[in-house]
């Protein structure tokens, strides 16, 4: 059956017992087609979600550095932006990294995963940032891409009072990549932030990207020190009572019956 998120952050064992199969809807990036699109089909069948959102885009009016590389991508091709990579000094890309590119985003093709997985996870954020900023100027103007891609602080509010609002941290960095002090900082900043914003507490969180890489033990416990009791990764599987709250399993839609990799 379909549960609340309050019914998983109240009573988490009980929702993860093997009784019966519980099952609940979550939405990471806080995309406004969310709410104007999927969050009406839910409440029309009395169903709750969960809603992630990044905080930088509304405390520091930026748009996520992932979401202009999506839509760079839409405009122009992987090549394109595979050339750029080529200003970085002594950057190489191995096979076992091309491996594990094919495993993380089974959905692309070879030239899609191998780009993503290099922005993602190979270069850091710094590096990533560079290259794509220069790029998204050229195309897009950001503060109109703000208004129309994300959510707006007033359905902030309004999931934040349904219970359906988590953190999907400050930037949408993989976490695990990151030293501990900028960990923490993209866990405290989207929690204090939408807590002040909402007047609601902010208790549930799902991790960017969510592989072992970016979700590692130790952003699991910096998590839990800042207040979170339940977190998300992309590990697909079914969750039981021996898993960590804070390193849940998660099945993409496309796994699921109906789905575009459902076998």
């Amino acid at each position: 059956m379909f549960i609340r998120p309050v019914d998983l952050l109240n009573d988490a064992d009980e929702v993860l017992s093997p009784k019966e199969n519980n099952l609940l809807v979550t939405f990471d990036d806080g995309l406004k087609e969310q709410f104007d699109f999927a969050l009406p089909i839910l409440d029309e069948l009395n169903i709750q979600a969960l809603f992630f959102v990044n905080s930088i885009n509304f405390e520091n009016k930026k748009v996520s550095t992932v979401h202009k590389t999506h839509l760079l991508r839409s405009i122009i091709s992987s090549s394109e932006l595979r050339m750029k990579l080529s200003e970085i000094d002594n950057f190489d890309f191995l096979e076992d990294e091309m491996q594990r590119a094919r495993a993380i985003y089974i959905y692309d093709d070879e030239d899609n995963a191998t780009l993503k997985y290099i922005l993602n996870f190979k270069l850091n954020y710094k590096e990533q940032e560079f290259i794509i900023e220069d790029l998204f100027k050229k195309y897009f103007n950001e503060l109109e891409v703000l208004e129309t891609l994300y959510l707006s602080e007033q359905n902030l509010k309004y999931l934040a009072a349904k219970e359906c609002l988590g953190s999907h941290t400050h930037s949408h960095y993989p976490l695990g990549l990151l030293n501990s002090d900028d960990i923490k900082f993209e866990l405290a900043n989207s929690k204090s932030y939408l807590e002040n914003l909402t007047d609601s507490k902010i208790d549930i969180l799902s991790y960017p990207y969510g592989t072992s890489e970016a979700c590692t033990k130790q952003v699991a416990d910096i998590a839990k020190d800042e207040g979170y009791k339940i977190g998300f990764t992309t590990t697909r599987g079914i969750n039981t009572l021996a898993e960590n709250h804070l390193l849940l399993n998660r099945f993409d839609c496309n796994d699921l019956i109906g789905g575009k990799n459902y076998k």
